[in-house]
């Protein structure tokens, strides 16, 4: 199939200022997810999840016990997820994920990284039927057979298994990212996961070439300096 996705590795932080951005929007995450569901992850597997992703990423043990402690103190924050959707540079579709504690000035925030590359905020749903919203988990191997057995053992509804350079790749519904992770955890000792994300991956993806690319880099780039934003997805191959 194809499909394209982001990977988290490639997009790394390299700076000292875009890490600390990058705890930023983890700490902030962790904070709703254990202030949602509770601050322990043996009992919160959306939290278990997210701490684990988060490490793999590199945050810092302090960052995440922070997170984890203001949850449980009552302080802190009433952050509420907002998406916002649009049209990017050379007709690209894109999703923004924020978390806010201040819906206006987060989409005043959003609407300006748009308008200064000529792009243009749509309304809710616009582009995300275009998207399917997917769990990823990526890791090395090479017998499909195996992995899709030990999926349905496990009845879970896979969406597509692709194989290449050997690395497995297996997309499903986001509702069955658990139960995915944990039959393929069981199933192989020792896994490890070099994507392990919910993510909204395109359905088609569009070319862009030409001053597209510097524009899109340019809009990447703001949004993601914009503190609310937490992720964003497009559609743009360059």
């Amino acid at each position: 199939m194809g499909r394209a996705y982001q990977n988290r590795k490639e997009s790394i932080a390299k700076t000292a200022n875009a890490k600390s951005k990058v705890y930023s929007k983890y700490g902030r995450e962790i904070y709703v997810v254990a202030k949602a569901g509770g601050a322990d992850p043996d009992g919160n597997l959306s939290l278990r999840g997210l701490i684990d992703r988060a490490k793999k990423d590199q945050v810092p043990t302090h960052v995440i016990d922070k997170a984890l402690q203001k949850a449980t103190s009552g302080a802190g924050e009433d952050f509420s997820p907002a998406r916002y959707e649009g049209f990017g540079p050379g007709n690209s579709m894109v999703i923004v994920d924020c978390l806010t504690d201040n819906p206006n000035r987060t989409i005043g925030d959003v609407r300006q990284c748009f308008n200064k590359v000529k792009a243009k905020l749509g309304t809710s749903g616009s582009v995300s039927h275009m998207f399917d919203h997917c769990a990823i988990l990526v890791f090395d191997g090479d017998d499909e057979e195996a992995v899709l057995e030990a999926l349905m053992m496990a009845d879970v509804d896979v969406t597509d298994i692709e194989l290449e350079d050997g690395k497995i790749t297996v997309f499903a519904p986001q509702t069955e990212y658990f139960k995915a992770k944990q039959a393929l955890s069981e199933a192989f000792a020792g896994i490890d996961f070099e994507v392990d994300a919910i993510q909204f991956v395109p359905q088609t993806t569009v070319e862009i070439s030409g001053d597209d690319v510097a524009q899109m880099e340019r809009f990447l780039d703001m949004l993601n300096d914009v503190d609310d934003v937490q992720n964003v997805y497009h559609n743009a191959e360059y």
